[in-house]
């Protein structure tokens, strides 16, 4: 560009700016330049936004005459307003040049350097060009450079703050503060300036409070907090208002300790960062160490809250901290705390859960070598420690001990922690040795804790619990070994926890709870009243300590049962046994504590009503049930439910038990419904998310959709979950199927308020299961440690009870035995030797067991022969062959006298419902159709090849008619594959193959 400045325009173009910086070291909503235009007018460019990098890019223009002024001056401003700005906000960079000294840059972009502002020289880079007269100056004008009140009082309190920050001269504070009162007082509510008004007002008082030269901060966030509701959602400068608020309630929380303000400091950000663009200033001073990342930090060493509240708000941290994020593993660990903590409090496993996976993400992002590995590996095992005790999963134990074990390593021995691991490691390992017995883990336990005790001297703030560990260990070792220095020690360190640990100890009532339990054991082998007395007081002081869900009041009422039922066997008092049952009942049912926990004190509450004959044993049976009913329904998968029932000591008999004293009691139809709900209760739980639904699905189309949706969504679940071996992925997949099934519970309970579904997928009744005797009386036989006998259910009317007071349970489990090695020699014998073992036991059969019920059905049903009967045999009698019950006695006549296949055709069922859903299924098939699956080679190492399996399915195939579809399936296609898929393809099944197949 050339030629002489004298009557030129300039197309003046503003490119971008470096190195800004604000005197008063203020935030500000952006910067903008100014350019005076004539001695009345000037141009002033878009607010920029101040990048991290203290640049700012614009790509303005103006066009201006070198006529108007004898100089170029140019500006550089930060406003605090991004929307409408109040003044001119505070002066960054000033500067004069000739027309001339422009003219001779050039056309191409140049550089303007400033004088320097606190060490650093502010630019613009700028590009001019020579342009013919044109009346558009290209950018934005003020009307006049003569400034009304408001802005001049503005200006003034910039400056003088700016003076303040440089000086520390509190005489510029005070005038800041009168200049920017006064903007304020002519700013009504009403006023579009207040909310800037009230910020540089609040601004300069922080100031001040920071340097100590004020003292009010409650008033400065008062103001904040009122330029804030004036800045709505979208309003341009909320987000500036969202931080000026922060920064105030972080100093006020820094000074004073305020954890309030910390908790609305989180929201804030929460808020904020959103609209914090990346590379902006802004963003780079809000998400930094002095900004977001400090009230996150504070905020994890907030005190745990368990509540909503509290969770929601460490929700909210965990979503300031992204992946990468340095503070997001406390962050995780901070949120899986208050979790665990509400679980506590009301037992949700959801929680627990969902706690365990925030911890296996926090010690997944600390690696080996990092300072909080030990930390996080031993919460999480605490966690996996709590979820054992609520479900009794093994792996949930044995994973919490090993990474108990590393954390132990990682804590050597003068790290002031490693007393915390020793006693985790220590209750975990007693806590196995509960489950499996193995002296090893006990001993050790043992150990650990005293060399915890050693690291904690009785001054130190672990001693408490350390001792009442040690106690712990030492009063399992004693139950099992029973030697008395265990258990004298045992409650000697119980009895000094006790008075070393304060009031308000959250753990205190376990202590009082151990205690009782140590007294309690003494007192059964002293029988010293007051042993006893005092374990029963202690319980009830427990007990009153504790809200009404707290998980723990179940401790309480089992430890009381404890003391009132030792009590009893001492002194039978007839009002302990009765405290004792009510102690039972509300432990079955605190519903906070865990299923397992509750089913074993249901199976305790049955045994012993059944040994002090109290009323309550039905009661206690039914409660059983419907608990172990609930506790399956998490199971995933039939093997995970089978793995449940075999995991209560004695609930096998249960079933039978349970119908045994139904019968006792007379109540016979009350006997097949625990009976049937007890055996089927396993496979119910799998067939009940195949239930025909042709019926709903006339009566209420949506909901039967719904049904089977979730009921096939389930059933996929429980499959996958099987296969799954990664313990988070584990994790999930359980989440995931409570889920689904609680939503599938969800439809079930609509269903069930239909007119005609009352009962859907209820245990089923009395009438329901007599539908099973529509073609025949079922016979169901019943083999209890109470008593033996069989219930028949009629076609219709009154079940009938035949007893067999010549067999106990002990009889029935011999006669299996011998019937086992009685038929393991007959398949040795030559086919024409007579089998004399067997009829001697099938004799015993006929006379002791089935001759009885013949009776019944000849004499009381008038069963004519030749009719069909279903055995349905319960425990010892499944391994006995009931149908083939022969007196192998000969008349007088020389004929014989019949056997049980003589007079009625036998089948078998496992269950009365597994016979009502067969013939449900059968009738929605238009053909029947008949497969017959032969091997007869055995699996590996099991046995003898079977030659006559080929001959035998010859024989059923020539018996089957040809109408019901008959195919066979033998040899290498023979496999349980098949065998499963040719079982959900056809309605009749004959398989010859080796038992364990």
């Amino acid at each position: 560009m050339s030629g002489s400045s004298e009557n030129q325009f300039v197309r003046l173009e503003v490119i971008s700016g470096q190195n800004i910086q604000v005197p008063s070291q203020r935030i500000p909503a952006g910067i903008c330049t100014f350019i005076n235009v004539d001695s009345r007018r000037r141009w002033k460019s878009t607010i920029g936004i101040l990048s991290s990098d203290k640049s700012v890019a614009w790509g303005n223009a103006v066009t201006l005459s070198s006529h108007s002024s004898p100089v170029l001056s140019v500006e550089i401003r930060a406003s605090y307003e991004a929307d409408r700005m109040l003044g001119s906000g505070t002066v960054i960079g000033k500067l004069q040049m000739s027309w001339d000294e422009l003219f001779n840059h050039g056309d191409d972009p140049f550089d303007l350097s400033f004088p320097p502002v606190r060490g650093v020289h502010p630019s613009l880079t700028l590009k001019a060009a020579v342009v013919h007269a044109c009346d558009d100056l290209g950018g934005v004008l003020s009307d006049s450079l003569v400034y009304c009140d408001i802005a001049q009082d503005t200006d003034a309190g910039h400056v003088q703050f700016a003076e303040y920050v440089t000086s520390e001269t509190v005489s510029h504070l005070n005038a800041a503060l009168q200049h920017f009162q006064l903007v304020v007082d002519q700013c009504p509510l009403s006023h579009p300036d207040r909310a800037a008004a009230l910020t540089n007002l609040a601004w300069t008082r922080l100031k001040g409070y920071i340097r100590n030269d004020l003292q009010d901060i409650d008033t400065t966030t008062a103001l904040f907090r009122d330029a804030l509701a004036l800045r709505p959602q979208r309003h341009p400068d909320r987000p500036l208002s969202l931080y000026n608020l922060t920064k105030a309630l972080t100093w006020r929380h820094n000074k004073k300790n305020t954890a309030a303000d910390i908790r609305e400091a989180v929201q804030l950000y929460h808020e904020l960062l959103p609209f914090c663009l990346e590379g902006t200033y802004l963003h780079s001073i809000a998400a930094g160490k002095n900004g977001v990342d400090y009230v996150i930090d504070e905020c994890n060493d907030l005190p745990k809250d368990a509540s909503d509240e509290g969770i929601h708000l460490r929700r909210i941290v965990l979503e300031l901290c992204p992946l990468g994020h340095q503070l997001r593993p406390s962050a995780l660990d901070s949120l899986s705390s208050s979790l665990r903590s509400r679980f506590t409090q009301y037992g949700n496993i959801d929680d627990l859960d969902e706690g365990i996976q925030f911890r296996r993400e926090a010690v997944s992002l600390c690696p080996e070598g990092h300072p909080d590995r030990d930390t996080y590996l031993n919460n999480l095992a605490l966690s996996l420690n709590i979820r054992f005790d609520h479900q009794g999963k093994p792996d949930d134990l044995d994973e919490a001990i090993s990474l108990h074990e590393e954390a132990l390593l990682l804590r050597p021995v003068r790290d002031e922690s490693r007393d915390v691991s020793l006693n985790n490691l220590g209750l975990a390992l007693a806590t196995r040795f509960n489950k499996r017995g193995d002296i090893d883990d006990v001993t050790r336990a043992i150990s650990l804790h005293r060399d915890a005790l050693t690291l904690s001297p009785p001054r130190s703030s672990n001693h408490d619990t350390t001792l009442n560990h040690l106690a712990l260990a030492l009063k399992i070792r004693y139950s099992r070994l029973d030697v008395s220095e265990d258990l004298h020690e045992a409650i000697d360190r119980y009895r000094e926890s006790l008075r070393i640990r304060r009031l308000d100890h959250p753990e205190r009532h376990r202590t009082l709870l151990n205690l009782s339990s140590g007294l309690c054991s003494r007192f059964a082998k002293t029988q010293r009243n007051e042993d006893v007395e005092e374990a029963i007081t202690l319980c009830q002081e427990a007990l009153a300590s504790l809200p009404s869900l707290h998980p723990d009041r179940f401790r309480s009422y089992m430890r009381l049962q404890e003391a009132h039922l030792s009590r009893v066997r001492v002194q039978r008092n007839p009002p302990d046994l009765s405290l004792a049952v009510e102690n039972f009942r509300l432990a079955s049912r605190h519903p906070t504590e865990c299923f397992p926990e509750r089913i074993k004190e249901a199976i305790i509450w049955a045994r012993q009503a059944e040994f002090y004959q109290h009323e309550s044993d039905l009661e206690a049976y039914q409660t059983y049930f419907e608990l172990f009913n609930s506790h399956a329904m998490t199971r995933s998968s039939i093997i995970s439910r089978r793995e449940t029932a075999i995991a209560f000591r004695g609930a096998h008999s249960l079933p039978v038990d349970a119908a045994s004293c139904a019968i006792r009691r007379g109540r016979l139809q009350h006997a097949v419904e625990l009976v049937e709900q007890g055996r089927g209760q396993q496979w119910s739980l799998a067939s009940r998310f195949k239930t025909p639904v042709e019926d709903l699905e006339s009566a209420n189309p949506t909901l039967a959709h719904d049904y089977l949706e979730l009921s096939k969504h389930i059933s996929n679940a429980a499959q996958s979950s099987a296969t799954i071996t990664d313990r988070a992925a584990a994790d999930r997949a359980a989440t995931e199927y409570r889920r689904l099934t609680r939503q599938w519970e969800a439809v079930v309970a609509e269903i069930r308020d239909l007119r005609a579904f009352s009962r859907f997928l209820l245990p089923h009744s009395y009438e329901d299961l007599q539908v099973a005797a529509l073609h025949g009386p079922v016979i169901i036989l019943i083999a209890s440690q109470y008593s033996c006998g069989a219930i028949i259910v009629p076609t219709s009317g009154e079940p009938h009870h035949v007893s067999l007071p010549s067999i106990a349970l002990a009889d029935l489990m011999i006669l299996k035995d011998r019937f086992t090695r009685a038929i393991r020699h007959a398949s040795r014998m030559n086919p024409a030797e007579t089998r004399t073992d067997l009829i001697v036991l099938l004799r015993i059969v006929w006379d002791e067991i089935m001759l009885p019920i013949v009776n019944v059905l000849e004499n009381v049903f008038k069963l004519k022969r030749r009719s069909r009967i279903w055995l349905c045999p319960t425990a010892a009698f499944t391994s006995i062959p009931l149908h083939a019950a022969n007196p192998f006695l000969t008349k007088a006549d020389r004929s014989k006298e019949p056997c049980l296949e003589d007079l009625y055709v036998c089948s078998y069922t496992p269950t009365l419902s597994a016979l009502v859903r067969s013939r449900q299924i059968t009738k929605r098939r238009v053909t029947p159709s008949f497969v017959a699956i032969g091997q007869g080679q055995p699996g590996a190492g099991k046995g003898k090849a079977l030659s006559a399996v080929d001959s035998e399915l010859e024989l059923v195939h020539s018996l089957v008619p040809v109408m019901a579809n008959r195919s066979t399936i033998s040899g290498d296609a023979a496999t349980r594959a098949g065998a499963l898929q040719a079982l959900e393809e056809n309605t009749w099944v004959h398989l010859a193959c080796h038992g364990k197949q």
